[in-house]
């Protein structure tokens, strides 16, 4: 049995030979993502492990020929799935798998530290003292017990977030088509995304980028926000329209916002642009704002989520491969 894994970078390496070698299986890696022009790569191989933000591309023939090779399935080491197109893969007779909870303490503790970063005015003391600017006047803080912490999407992330702001002390509310009974112990769900949107200090948004989730901050949303409310989002980029983002921080329709993904975010995440002129003015804009914090997709970046990510989407590669369920298919 081999497996072959795309996309992997070396921080994730000691994990797969580890499970490599507990499992006595040989898993091969490389650099590349996984698209039309790269898929010959898996041939002769058992199994295939993906990870990657930007399409697979191609048409229902890529799949077909995934499993006219013998492949059976195709797996996902992050959540995200939108990458993938299910249909056709399922239509070929492949099983497509993800990991949705790598980590949720991962994703939501990154929520807080931008959170409590925001209402400290950290950023904006860092920049002072950048210039030797040692003052305080006019950044007072707020205490993240006298906020209202309003999470869309209250999910396994959303849920992990609500417990730990309401372990500050913050008031938390949520907005989510599905309402989790055990969570009502810290949050209190309203009706409705506006109604949260008028509500919240703080928006902290974990939804899946979907159909009805993209777009979902827009213009008109940030409107309804509060003139001192900050906007967290560490979950996908499109959630946000970041045109109508740039204009109302620009008008000051909203006090701040922290953003660990953005809209075309591949062209510029996890590389080194150091020297040039960054094509993306929305970005460029954005980094010149004292008020705005944006770090590159970093979210799921931690010791154990890398280690589950690679365990659990190799446990279900060979789950499926020794003809066996598992709960992470589609």
């Amino acid at each position: 049995m081999k497996i072959l894994m795309y996309s992997v970078r070396d921080d994730e390496q000691d994990a797969i030979q580890a499970w490599a070698a507990a499992h006595q299986i040989q898993v091969d890696t490389n650099d590349l993502e996984f698209h039309p022009e790269t898929a010959d790569l898996v041939k002769g191989y058992d199994g295939l492990v993906i990870q990657q933000s930007s399409p697979i591309g191609g048409d229902a023939s890529l799949y077909q020929s995934l499993a006219a090779a013998g492949l059976k399935q195709l797996t996902s080491r992050t959540a995200g799935v939108d990458t993938i197109d299910i249909p056709a893969a399922k239509a070929a007779g492949l099983v497509v798998t993800n990991v949705p909870a790598y980590s949720p303490n991962s994703v939501a503790e990154m929520s807080v530290a931008q959170t409590m970063r925001l209402i400290r005015n950290l950023e904006m003391f860092d920049q002072r003292i950048s210039q030797q600017n040692f003052q305080w006047a006019g950044l007072q803080a707020r205490e993240i017990r006298s906020l209202t912490v309003g999470i869309i999407g209250a999910g396994r992330i959303g849920g992990t977030a609500a417990r730990l702001f309401h372990g500050l002390g913050a008031k938390v509310i949520a907005y989510d088509v599905v309402r989790h009974p055990e969570l009502e112990d810290v949050l209190t769900y309203v009706d409705t995304k506006e109604d949260l949107l008028r509500q919240a200090d703080v928006v902290d948004l974990h939804v899946d980028l979907n159909e009805t989730s993209a777009g979902l901050i827009d213009a008109a949303a940030l409107k309804l926000m509060k003139t001192d409310a900050y906007l967290i989002n560490a979950s996908r980029g499109p959630v946000i329209v970041t045109d109508d983002l740039v204009a109302a921080l620009k008008a000051g329709e909203i006090a701040g916002c922290a953003l660990d993904t953005v809209e075309g975010e591949n062209a510029l995440f996890n590389q080194n642009h150091q020297g040039e002129v960054l094509q993306d003015t929305n970005v460029a804009q954005l980094m010149q704002m004292p008020n705005v914090i944006i770090t590159p997709h970093v979210g799921f970046y931690t010791n154990l989520a890398v280690k589950n990510m690679v365990d659990i989407s190799l446990d279900d590669v060979l789950a499926i491969l020794n003809g066996e369920t598992t709960a992470h298919a589609f």
